[in-house]
């Protein structure tokens, strides 16, 4: 039974109304490998867990990312299944997300809550901020993975021993992300259900704030993955700001004035808006070389160890 290979882990702070049964729902699909890392709840989660019968580790420092993070570094688990501890995802869709590594298909899988969600499970403008984060991510890492904030993943050993994660909050499920590609990773999508939240449990996630972060990491870790999207965002801005300018300067020209100091500023944002282009291209190309050599040199360990 490949189920005795697999670790379940689930992140948790303050999820007392919702551990104890999603604890009993993942035994009575047969996976007993039950880890939970929790974040200093102040309430009766640890508690409840261990009732289950749940291993729990109590996180030695802050934030989900870190959470993640450390139980990577403290598991050796053959396969591993990772969901928040809310209530929002299904235990009986577990059988989807393994099946992809146990029959080779993929290294990391990624349940995509997108294709069957329950109403009012992404309150407010959560739905259309997750849609406008796929697309950049998609137009920054040139792959559609249709729901990179997901919770609900799976990994085989050598994929999550291979993170280096360095965000502490919710941006983790990005940088799983972006790091999976980066490395090569043979990535699978399926669909999942994804429940709406029960009144008593509180959602940790501020949809301004965190969506910032997490588009702020797409951005910022695609200067290595796909430096012409990074520099020709920088380079749009400039060559846009030099064409408002430069309006301003014929506008004033026209009408008897000469505006020297801002002529030149205007010259000098188009200038280094086309730069910003040029670099962008420039180091594309070295990227793209880079990533070649990688996955042929993977490739070639891959066999070696065959």
């Amino acid at each position: 039974m490949k189920e005795k290979d697999v670790c379940i882990l689930i992140p948790t702070l303050n999820e007392e109304t919702t551990i104890a049964q999603l604890i009993r729902d993942f035994r009575s699909e047969g996976f007993n490998n039950i880890v939970v890392i929790d974040g200093h709840s102040t309430d009766n989660t640890r508690e409840l867990a261990k009732a289950e019968g749940a291993r729990v580790i109590l996180q030695k420092g802050k934030g989900k990312g870190q959470a993640v993070q450390e139980a990577f570094e403290t598991l050796d688990c053959a396969y591993l299944v990772m969901l928040d501890g809310d209530g929002t995802y299904l235990a009986s869709d577990v059988h989807a997300m393994v099946a992809p590594l146990f029959e080779g298909r993929a290294e990391h899988v990624i349940g995509n809550r997108l294709s069957n969600f329950e109403k009012g499970a992404f309150p407010g403008f959560n739905l259309m901020g997750n849609k406008l984060i796929n697309l950049l991510f998609s137009m920054a890492y040139r792959q559609n993975l249709t729901d990179i904030l997901s919770g609900y993943r799976a990994f085989t050993l050598d994929v999550y021993k291979s993170f280096d994660l360095k965000r502490m909050g919710f941006e983790v499920e990005s940088e799983m992300t972006i790091q999976s590609i980066k490395l090569d990773h043979s990535i699978e999508v399926v669909p999942i259900s994804y429940l709406s939240r029960k009144s008593s449990a509180r959602t940790k996630l501020n949809p301004l704030k965190d969506g910032f972060r997490i588009g702020k990491t797409i951005y910022v870790l695609a200067r290595f993955h796909n430096p012409m999207f990074y520099f020709g965002i920088i380079g749009t801005l400039f060559i846009v700001s030099g064409l408002i300018t430069g309006i301003y300067v014929v506008d004033q020209w026209l009408k008897g004035i000469t505006r020297i100091p801002m002529t030149v500023l205007t010259a000098l944002l188009i200038m280094s808006g086309f730069q910003m282009f040029v670099l962008g291209m420039l180091s594309d190309l070295m990227v793209s070389m880079h990533m070649e050599t990688m996955r042929l040199l993977r490739k070639r360990d891959k066999y070696g160890k065959q």
